[in-house]
């Protein structure tokens, strides 16, 4: 009897690369390290991004809409204006992280920690109900 498994992603080391303009619309990333890689205007759209070390990464103007970066490292990431609508990032770490402009209708922040001062910012913004979880964005940022 022969017996085969599905080849499964192996997680691949993106640190410090430039992938601007990259698109990787609807690809499994997870456990990929971009560690302080430049991502700016990148096409992340329905990408399965849990567990994925973003920390540092310049994702200004990318488009996050439907990703899910359940439990991903955040930390010190630069969402400047970037599109994470209906975005899942439940137990992400986002110490540092920076949101402006970013469109977050929909996005699922449960269990994610972040700085007063950001948390306020978001809650001013927040709208939404994610398609996936059906939690509200302003209930998963615990907006007054």
């Amino acid at each position: 009897m022969c017996l085969s498994w599905p080849n499964t992603a192996q997680a691949k080391n993106y640190d410090r690369q430039s992938l601007r303009q990259q698109s990787f619309a609807g690809q499994d990333l997870r456990g990929n390290n971009y560690t302080s890689t430049d991502m700016a205007e990148a096409d992340l759209s329905n990408t399965d991004l849990r567990g994925v070390r973003l920390f540092d990464t310049n994702l200004t103007k990318a488009n996050l809409e439907n990703a899910d970066m359940t439990g991903a490292t955040l930390d010190g990431a630069r969402f400047i204006r970037a599109n994470l609508k209906n975005a899942i990032l439940e137990g992400a770490y986002a110490f540092s992280t920076d949101f402006r402009k970013a469109n977050i209708e929909g996005a699922d922040f449960t269990d994610v920690d972040l700085d007063v001062k950001t948390n306020d910012m978001l809650c001013e913004v927040a709208t939404g109900v994610n398609p996936v979880t059906g939690r509200t964005t302003k209930d998963t940022l615990y907006c007054p």
